[in-house]
């Protein structure tokens, strides 16, 4: 899906006073990431490492495991294609509603796609997939997927392939990293672009055991992560402790916007674990309420409709500055009052 995403405000001749459509953090990326990146300018003379092994290395020791076990790519898309295309043709489940690439990626590569309702994959069932993706926090829904250990032993003949784009959003930072060294069947894509707000560098990483990296590596293009994103990289994590965003204070906000959601008739908010939700317009449907908000208000959400699983009537909204959430809510009063 080229198009469809969040983060679409481009396609519009209205200016964007805020977007509630992606699920970046919005403060910007780390102080002095900038800088650093500009300093090293010249190095776009050569080429880039073949593999970003200096920041393979990095990201390894950061998590305490051999290098052999990290594949820096270009943004986890990369990561879910190199997937797609180690698996092509093989049967693949994929948890629903969810990030629209990975059914794409898998149709490239000629998967038999069954999807599962995330209501029924938290009963744990027995697969007959050789792929299994999951997000969690789930996109759209910031949702955490829990218990993942016990169907990990269930279908050991399965890859489960788990996207945490979204775990540096939780307030417990729940994740299954951990849980790679005890099972085979388990790979983690991260994301280092959400939270450090520089998606247009298109940098991220997987996490499996080596035997996986290796048959991915052996299909991977070279050069697909630049320079100047992997120096990206090597400023996040030689200031790791210093470029973390409050994301305490940014889930404290999150509440208190969901709290004024609430209060409104027109609207059913969903829970989540992260700074972002799923919610559903019980007046018209998401794709006029998203026209009425950036014509009417310069306010952008993403219109929900085309995820599989989801209707036409819900949309995602992510928790931004609380003066700009006060404009949501008062926005959609006026929703409201036209049409509920």
């Amino acid at each position: 899906m080229l198009h469809g995403h969040g983060d679409d405000g481009y396609r519009y001749g209205t200016k964007v006073v805020a977007d509630f459509s992606t699920n970046v953090w919005y403060g910007g990326e780390p102080a002095g990431l900038k800088e650093y990146v500009f300093e090293r300018w010249n190095e776009v003379n050569r080429y880039p490492e073949v593999l970003a092994e200096s920041l393979r290395e990095k990201i390894a020791r950061h998590h305490q495991v051999p290098a052999e076990q990290i594949l820096v790519c270009n943004g986890t898309i990369e990561s879910i294609y190199l997937i797609a295309q180690l698996f092509t043709g093989k049967r693949t489940t994929i948890v629903i509603p969810s990030f629209a690439e990975y059914e794409d990626a898998c149709l490239a590569f000629d998967h038999e796609i069954t999807s599962l309702n995330w209501q029924d994959a938290l009963e744990l069932p027995r697969l007959k997939s050789d792929l299994v993706f999951i997000c969690s926090p789930n996109n759209p829904t910031g949702q955490v997927f829990q218990d993942l250990q016990y169907w990990l032993k269930l279908n050991p003949q399965c890859l489960f392939v788990v996207d945490e784009a979204f775990v540096d959003f939780t307030e417990d930072q729940i994740a299954v990293l951990s849980l790679v060294s005890k099972f085979p069947n388990l790979l983690v894509m991260r994301s280092l672009t959400k939270v450090y707000a520089i998606p247009g560098m298109r940098l991220g990483y997987l996490l499996a055991r080596e035997d996986w990296v290796g048959q991915l590596v052996n299909i991977k293009q070279p050069w697909t992560v630049n320079t100047l994103a992997i120096g990206a990289g090597h400023f996040i994590y030689d200031h790791f402790d210093k470029v973390q965003p409050p994301i305490k204070q940014l889930l404290s906000d999150k509440r208190m916007f969901v709290q004024e959601l609430c209060k409104l008739e027109c609207l059913e908010v969903m829970d989540s674990d992260t700074h972002f939700f799923l919610a559903r317009t019980l007046v018209r449907n998401a794709a006029q309420l998203k026209e009425f908000l950036l014509d009417k208000h310069g306010l952008l959400i993403r219109d929900a409709g085309n995820f599989r699983g989801l209707t036409r009537q819900h949309f995602r909204l992510a928790t931004q500055r609380p003066e700009d959430n006060d404009k949501m809510v008062n926005a959609l009063k006026e929703w409201q009052t036209l049409y509920y």
